[in-house]
């Protein structure tokens, strides 16, 4: 159950940005000029950019508090990346039962 858990918080960010590509395009054309950063985002920082397209207002931008949880995310978002590596470099250096 843990690990089935685990998949689909790891998958769900990426999931979500990718439905809201498809359905509502419109919502990733206002937050961004070309189609290079989102998919950027979606491989590399899906709740940074996931929060980012749904907090961003055409012709304002991000302003206040919607700047925080933007970094907060991507905070989450790079400890994710951190922790995946730290526990690939654990188990390869981790002596096989075998």
């Amino acid at each position: 159950m843990g690990c089935l858990f685990a998949i689909f918080a790891g998958i769900f960010p990426r999931l979500a940005l990718f439905i809201i590509w498809l359905v509502r395009p419109r919502f990733v054309d206002a937050a961004f000029d070309t189609w290079i950063w989102p998919l950027l985002g979606l491989i590399f920082f899906p709740f940074a950019t996931l929060l980012y397209i749904l907090f961003y207002t055409p012709g304002i931008g991000l302003t206040g508090w919607e700047w925080f949880w933007v970094v907060f995310a991507a905070a989450l978002d790079m400890l994710h990346l951190v922790a995946s590596a730290v526990a690939r470099t654990r188990q390869r250096s981790a002596p096989s039962a075998f």
